[in-house]
């Protein structure tokens, strides 16, 4: 045989095969698309790839080649056109070479199995990297003068390279979709979609959503109304240093003037049939030609041919937008493929904005709920000033089962309430509204704090067995400059005094609400002027870093630290006090809602009260009204002397009229006149207008009249009937 014979290399070491051996032209037909013999062979000197030899085989000589089309040791395939690097006088013909074109040649290190005796049956690709049989013919021929052979354009330097495969289309599918899904509102979701299709995909984008946007099954009333949500295009001027250089500015009436704001869609016209069928068109369809004025004006200028693709947004139900893909002049223009890869895009972001929009209606609902659970504003009760705050848990779980409240009670008293349910849901919520409306109710009837704290626990056992909550209740009575606290289980108040000194106040603790079976006790403290009760909820003084008696001792510390940069006679302002003590929370201390509550209190002083007891007689109300004006001249509030006997007069009378026992008369002076009468009957009076034949009735008309405000509370011993009047 002769020794210049072309030769292929043995697959294996274990099994060589001879050259011999093996017939020139195999009768598979699988054999005659790998040996085609119409294929010329390539000329010395015509800028074919020279063959890269394998590691230790240096003993092939000039004559031995390898058949192209083959991969190399990188496992990468052979260029289109490359043939052999060192032809041989007696190789002519060539027919050992496989053609280029042949689809998944085998691999110079290929073994083949017992399976498939054939050595020339191609190797299947890997799962990972598709296969591209026409990857050479697919990729643009480029000309000399560096223009695509195609479209006769040439390609800006430094501009995007067009996806010409459909492994690139795969991947940025896959990029652009998990970009689009890390959004949870609805401007990261448009904007992911944006940033992911420029300059990739296309170099301008306009996403027109309806607005307004319908919400899970709702159905939309009126007409469809689109509107410009965002565009986005590639910039000027791109970063040179990352080797980018400037791109050609966009024409004003291509990209830059595509801003048209709204547009409603005309029942059945061509951008609603557009939109109804769903899928993506190109620019150049017949439908889209039509459709495309009428979305973005008929001023506005629309590309020609494939450079534009209109792709409706379909969310679960219905449509619920459209995306506009661009493409400039100069870049090649959109192919069939992009088609499905606008398709793509279009679905993954209109369910993503489908879910953004219940997400927000959802967020939405809870602080809502979370808004008329709490006290909108504090009152200002006489005695006392208020001040709160409210911190939900994260951002993603706004609703939980922290409140606070400050109820007026009879007698110028003021109720101060913070509970904790436990969890921070929409079901803590719920439970929580419940156990503040009892708590409200119960304030209403005038009850011990161990009583109410009694009642709310039998309700949070009617709603649940496992409906337990903390809470602590307590009374301030300004006249008397006392407080009476009842605990069920929550963290001990702090009282501030006015010296600076801050102390934990000894509460009995008590068990949770939910328990059932326990008994409340009730403690009676002094709370003298200028100090300030803090009422908190476990989610400021307890953590996964500290323990909540550690907390205790911290907030004891931070009110002490604050109340010293005020001095020893001067409080700390109120709302900086709540500030301050916010920020003793660090980075990891927000695990559970935090509710705050801090009353000043002022009370009254005894030289601002008047207190007497009047016998239910005929006398009472000439005697009330004797006694009026004297403390009216004693405080020097002559002026007011008429219009408060006439008051006094009136409620006083109606009091007695039915009472069986002395009836109770109190004037407070503060920034307004409070008068205010008891009695040992329960029913509460009721204003009417009395008709002109009727003897009584007018009472509470005058008081309606002429007071600025008053009012009836039940009390467990009867009620009291009050009136405020301004001073001057």
């Amino acid at each position: 045989m002769d020794s210049t014979r072309v030769t292929e290399h043995p697959t294996s070491h274990e099994r060589r095969q001879s050259a011999a051996g093996r017939p020139a032209a195999p009768a598979d037909p699988r054999g005659a698309l790998l040996r085609t013999s119409d294929q010329p062979s390539p000329q010395p000197g015509s800028g074919a790839l020279p063959v890269q030899a394998r590691a230790g085989d240096a003993s092939r000589g000039p004559g031995t080649a390898t058949p192209c089309g083959k991969q190399g040791a990188a496992g990468g395939q052979a260029p289109a056109g490359a043939g052999l690097s060192g032809s041989s006088s007696g190789t002519g013909s060539g027919t050992d070479a496989p053609s280029p074109a042949a689809p998944g040649a085998g691999a110079e290190h290929s073994q083949p199995s017992a399976a498939e005796p054939d050595p020339h049956r191609p190797r299947p690709a890997p799962e990972t990297i598709p296969v591209q049989p026409d990857a050479e013919q697919d990729r643009p021929a480029r000309t000399q003068s560096g223009k695509e052979r195609r479209t006769g354009q040439s390609r800006p330097q430094g501009g995007p390279m067009p996806m010409r495969r459909d492994g690139d289309r795969l991947r940025f599918v896959g990029a652009a979709t998990r970009r689009i899904a890390r959004g949870i509102d609805l401007d990261e979701i448009v904007m992911g979609l944006c940033r992911a299709t420029v300059p990739t995909f296309s170099d301008a984008i306009l996403v027109y959503l309806r607005d307004p946007l319908p919400v899970g099954d709702e159905r939309p009333t009126g007409p469809l109304v689109l509107r410009l949500r965002r565009t986005d295009r590639i910039p000027e001027e791109r970063d040179t240093e990352g080797g980018f250089l400037p791109l050609a500015r966009p024409e004003p009436d291509e990209l830059s003037a595509m801003t048209a704001e709204l547009c409603e869609v005309r029942q059945g016209g061509a951008l609603a049939e557009v939109l109804r069928g769903v899928r993506p068109v190109f620019a150049d369809a017949p439908a889209a030609r039509a459709a495309l004025p009428e979305l973005l004006g008929d001023d506005l200028a629309v590309p020609s041919g494939q450079r534009a693709i209109l792709a409706p947004l379909r969310g679960r139900r219905r449509v619920i937008g459209a995306a506009l893909f661009l493409r400039r002049p100069e870049r090649i223009a959109f192919e069939a493929d992009d088609l499905l890869v606008a398709a793509q895009l279009a679905t993954h972001s209109a369910l993503g904005i489908d879910k953004a929009v219940l997400y927000g209606r959802e967020a939405y609902i809870a602080d809502e709920l979370q808004r008329t659970m709490l006290p909108e504003t504090l009152p200002r009760p006489t005695g006392v000033r208020l001040a709160s705050r409210y911190l939900p848990a994260a951002e993603t779980a706004r609703v939980g089962g922290d409140w606070y409240d400050a109820i007026p009670l009879p007698g110028s008293r003021v109720a101060l309430v913070v509970g904790d349910v436990m969890g921070h849901s929409m079901t803590s919520a719920a439970i929580m509204g419940q156990l503040r409306t009892t708590a409200q109710t119960l304030a209403g009837l005038d009850l011990p704090p161990q009583e109410v704290l009694h009642h709310l626990d039998e309700q949070a056992q009617r709603l649940g067995t496992d409906r337990m909550a903390t809470c602590l209740y307590a009374v301030y009575d300004p006249v008397s400059h006392r407080i009476t606290i009842a605990n069920a289980g929550h963290p001990p108040p702090v009282l501030l005094h006015l010296g600076g000194r801050a102390e934990v106040l000894r509460v009995p603790p008590g068990a949770p609400i939910g328990v059932g079976g326990v008994d409340f006790e009730a403690v009676e403290l002094d709370a003298p002027a200028g100090a300030t009760l803090l009422l908190y909820t476990d989610g400021l003084v307890e953590s996964r870093l500290r323990d909540v008696w550690t907390g205790i001792e911290q907030l004891r510390e931070k009110l002490a630290a604050t109340a010293a940069l005020t001095g020893p006679d001067h409080p700390p302002p109120l709302e900086a006090l709540c500030d301050e003590v916010l920020d003793m929370l660090g980075p990891g201390d927000r695990d559970d809602d935090i509710a705050l509550l801090a009353a000043r209190f002022d009370g009254i002083a005894p030289s601002d009260v008047a207190y007497w007891f009047l016998e239910p007689e005929d006398e009472a109300p000439g005697r009330a009204r004797r006694l009026a004006r004297r403390a009216l001249a004693r405080w020097g509030m002559e002026d007011m002397t008429d219009s408060v006997e006439l008051l006094v007069s009136e409620v006083v009378t109606n009091a007695v009229r039915y009472a069986s026992r002395p009836v109770t008369l109190r004037l407070l002076r503060t920034d307004v006149l409070r008068c205010e009468v008891g009695d040992d009957v329960p029913q509460l009076p009721r204003l009417r207008q009395a008709r002109a034949t009727d003897e009584g009735g007018r009472g509470l008309y005058l008081v309606n009249k002429l007071a600025r405000r008053w009012g009836a509370t039940r009390l467990s011993t009867g009620k009291v009937v009050w009136f405020e009047l301004g001073r001057g």
